[in-house]
């Protein structure tokens, strides 16, 4: 009898989305993953609905308002929820604008930059409204497990995965860590 594969969902909030670019240099390593989980809400499905899930791995920080209803979300479906990477460990880039006051942000963004004739700070529903600051995931919801690096490398997500899978404490090796 085989054992049954797991729901894993995962999702980008305010980052650059290196951190599923890693999960897609697992190669031919997401065969074997697949044999394990079955993959619900994600980018790399576009699947857009979020079910009941055993593991939720986010990347990026919360910085609009759509950022913190999905990672409610994800944390009200998931058992496990997984903060990936330096935007959601710490804010990471994102966070450089928490230096600034976000009227100072957006008069500069919107207002102020180079050849804007008649220009306004957008102003409309569709567009999700800016927190004050980029925060951290677990600084909105509880995390179970932080997975850093920027981004984390494609060895560091399998070995994260694996030993997640396995029910092992999760230990990545010095050398699977990288910060650049």
């Amino acid at each position: 009898m085989t054992k049954p594969r797991l729901k894993l969902a995962t999702c980008s909030l305010a980052g650059c989305f290196g951190c599923h670019m890693s999960i897609l240099d697992l190669d031919e390593r997401l065969i074997e993953l697949f044999e394990h989980v079955t993959l619900d809400r994600s980018p790399l499905t576009d699947i857009k609905i979020l079910g009941p899930c055993d593991i939720g791995i986010i990347e990026g920080g919360v910085a609009n308002a759509e950022n913190v209803h999905v990672l409610m979300e994800f944390r009200a479906r998931c058992k496990v929820l997984v903060a990936m990477g330096a935007c959601a460990i710490n804010g990471g880039v994102p966070a450089l604008r928490n230096q600034f006051d976000l009227k100072e942000c957006l008069e500069e963004s919107y207002l102020h930059g180079i050849a804007l004739v008649d220009a306004q700070i957008p102003n409309d529903p569709e567009i999700p409204l800016l927190l004050d600051r980029v925060r951290p995931l677990h600084e909105v919801v509880k995390v179970d497990y932080f997975l850093p690096g920027c981004p984390p490398s494609a060895d560091a997500i399998w070995t994260f995965i694996n030993e997640l899978l396995a029910g092992q404490p999760v230990a990545l090796p010095y050398q699977q860590l990288h910060y650049d």
